[in-house]
């Protein structure tokens, strides 16, 4: 252990003289089409620390004509969001993983990226956050299901909220205003859990009802684990609501980790964290619809047909096929969250996404640290993201937040959980 303690150190106090000399490229790359560098490999990735620091008097900042608040403090690690018919707000809570390091720099990154992340226990609960009276306040905050095993994505259909834990898709069943849940949980599925090097499973249903729709990321970076690690791994599964069958929706998406069904078309979405060491701005994370039977690349292409050399063997057949993704995030910015807007959030924000963007950890310049939202036109993205909430992290180089989990309250309010102050955020319209 305390070798081990020492290498950390050592190799520590490296990575961070390495992203204090120099800069990165510009990180523009944003839309359907981006320019993609060549990719750059050495030992170790550039790694900036996120410097936890509390918020203070400060708060996130949002565009004129908006407000934030917080309506729910010293969560236990809060991630998804979903607000219920009557208003309430569900919260899951937790952390899960338990992926070993396989070599040295597996053990630093870890190190590196644990400092900039909550040093809160995980909560493996399910919060709701009530507001009676709809002055805004959220005066009532209880636990409504507890004991569970990281849960992550919430979904609500059938009488019943749908639960994704880390290894498996549960269900309660729900009464419009209960705030606890009336028994164990049922399960629906198991899921993938062994190993978990991604643990987060998102959720969503269709419109019918009939299909949950689970992402689940792979267990490597680009297959160091080989291939057997990988079954079932870096794809949505679609999931019969009442049977539990699933079978494979999409594949080759890395880290899908957040869903939404898009308003009128019945259309899946998903955000998806894109592999690493490749260089400060490769491989972008992006946003895209997901076609039944698609596949996007990983782990032999990445961002449509642009091959990954580091993996052996081969596959050109699968790199042929690769679907390129409609909207590019920026590399890094490891987007958690997603949600569809509508005309409750104003003209500017009416049409599009919300994307809640969790940050970097890879690059000397830090990207990512904010909401952005992503415009739609014809129902597809349109123009360059903008900054919805940002501030989380300042000009001094400390973080106060990372974004996580978004949700669109029909009552005019964008939902915003942030993992590292552990807060629900609320922002509304002023004028």
């Amino acid at each position: 252990m305390k070798l081990l303690r020492g290498c950390a150190t050592l190799l520590v106090s490296v990575s961070l003289l390495t992203a204090c000399s120099g800069k990165d490229p510009d990180p523009n790359q944003y839309g359907a089409n981006v320019d993609l560098p060549k990719p750059q490999r050495g030992l170790l990735p550039s790694m900036t620390i996120a410097k936890p620091a509390e918020w203070g008097d400060e708060l996130p900042i949002v565009p004129s004509g908006y407000a934030i608040t917080a309506i729910a403090t010293d969560l236990k690690i809060p991630r998804q969001l979903l607000v219920l018919p009557n208003g309430d707000i569900l919260v899951s809570e937790g952390r899960g993983g338990n992926a070993a390091s396989l070599t040295p720099k597996d053990v630093i990154a870890g190190y590196i990226k644990a400092q900039g992340n909550t040093q809160v226990e995980s909560g493996n609960r399910l919060t709701l956050l009530r507001d009676s009276d709809g002055d805004g306040v959220y005066e009532e905050q209880g636990i409504f299901a507890d004991n569970l095993n990281a849960p992550y994505g919430l979904a609500l259909a059938n009488g019943n909220i749908y639960v994704a834990n880390q290894d498996e898709l549960v269900r309660f069943p729900y009464q419009d205003g209960q705030t606890e849940a009336s028994g164990a949980p049922i399960k629906v599925a198991d899921l993938p859990s062994a190993i978990n090097h991604h643990w987060t499973k998102a959720l969503t249903v269709s419109d019918d009802g009939q299909f949950l729709y689970v992402g689940i990321g792979s267990n490597s970076n680009i297959t160091e684990r080989g291939m057997e690690a990988e079954v079932d791994r870096a794809m949505v599964w679609q999931i019969n609501a009442e049977t539990g069958a699933y079978k494979p929706y999409a594949t080759g998406l890395r880290n899908p980790t957040a869903l939404a069904i898009q308003p009128g078309t019945g259309v899946l979405w998903s955000v998806v964290n894109e592999r690493d060491e490749l260089g400060p701005n490769l491989v972008p994370d992006y946003l895209t619809s997901v076609q039944e039977g698609g596949f996007y690349g990983w782990p032999w292409a990445y961002w449509g047909k642009n091959v990954d050399t580091r993996v052996r063997p081969a596959n050109p057949e699968k790199v042929a096929v690769s679907i390129t993704p409609d909207y590019s995030l920026g590399s890094h910015v490891a987007a958690l969250g997603l949600a569809f807007s509508n005309n409750v959030m104003g003209a500017e924000f009416s049409d599009g996404v919300f994307v809640g963007e969790h940050g970097s950890w890879n690059r000397k310049e830090p990207v990512g640290y904010r909401v952005s939202f992503v415009p739609f036109s014809n129902g597809q993205p349109s123009g360059q993201p903008i900054d919805f909430v940002s501030g989380f992290r300042g000009d001094d180089g400390k973080t106060r937040g990372r974004p996580v989990g978004v949700a669109v309250d029909p009552r005019g309010a964008l939902i915003l959980a942030d993992d590292l102050s552990n807060t629900v955020w609320r922002v509304t319209r002023t004028q």
